[in-house]
């Protein structure tokens, strides 16, 4: 994913433009996944707008499908085909053969759409725990409620059918319009997983690297309900490193990092940290 999804130059670009530059002076970064035992696949993919209308990995494991266009509050205009993609996965135990991220930012007035209320959609009263948000309110408040509103719209607006049947990963990146106010920012991913919890879905996780995390989020107290979240950790630059990057430390002190990416012959590469004895 790295391609961070509101921007002109997103990094997960860099990435690949670093990769290609590589490919071209010394080589392949790293060779394309071998299959396991019995031919096997091991290692997932994720895919999103960047794909479309251009060839899909084959032979994955499992598939892992951005839901937005590269911002929070628009939509992957390949999600069905690439949904469909996804299905032919077989999967791997303890990780499903489909998931799902989304775009997560914290634009304030810089957006195109602010809370002014408790009220998301018009009619349904949210409790919201850091208080009323009310018109002006760029704190805790309405960041929580943008987050609610963002995650409600990935499950309800967006195509998706039957939310509850995925696993929902976050997608933290420097390069979303995030604010200054770290608490802020935690409040909005607190009201994504919150309305997540709310409609019962199979899980919430994180997508970041710790650098990000620490950027935007920073340190998550246990009282927060981001604590106990699994991470999946981006950045490594090969699939050795991927699988050793299952010992990292996670996003956040209760979680546990149970996927790693990496970036190979122009796709995203995913190891499921379930693999590991």
């Amino acid at each position: 994913m790295f391609r961070p999804h509101a921007r002109p130059f997103p990094l997960r670009l860099a990435w690949l433009l670093a990769a290609a530059v590589l490919l071209a002076v010394a080589g392949p970064v790293s060779a394309a996944p071998s299959p396991g035992e019995g031919g096997q696949a091991l290692l997932g993919n994720d895919v999103s707008w960047p794909q479309c209308d251009r060839e899909l990995p084959k032979g994955q494991a499992f598939g892992i499908v951005g839901v937005n266009n590269g911002l929070a509050n628009n939509t992957n205009p390949c999600l069905a085909e690439q949904l469909e993609w996804a299905a032919s996965s077989p999967g791997l135990p303890g990780q499903p053969a489909v998931s799902l991220y989304v775009n997560t930012a914290n634009p304030g007035s810089s957006g195109s759409w602010w809370p002014d209320s408790d009220e998301y959609p018009i009619g349904r009263q949210v409790h919201n725990p850091y208080g009323p948000c009310r018109e002006g309110n760029y704190g805790k408040a309405c960041a929580y409620m943008y987050g609610w509103a963002k995650a409600y719209d990935d499950a309800y607006i967006r195509g998706i059918s039957n939310p509850a049947d995925y696993v929902w990963w976050l997608d933290v990146e420097t390069e979303n319009s995030w604010s200054g106010d770290k608490d802020a920012n935690r409040a909005v991913l607190e009201g994504m997983t919150d309305f997540f919890h709310s409609i019962n879905v199979k899980g919430v996780g994180i997508y970041s690297t710790s650098l990000q995390w620490g950027r935007i989020v920073g340190s998550v107290s246990s009282t927060s309900n981001l604590y106990p979240l699994p991470s999946w950790l981006a950045g490594a630059r090969n699939a050795y490193r991927a699988a050793g990057a299952c010992l990292k430390e996670p996003l956040t002190g209760g979680g546990k990092v149970v996927l790693t990416q990496f970036v190979a012959r122009g796709f995203d590469y995913n190891h499921s940290c379930t693999q590991e004895p």
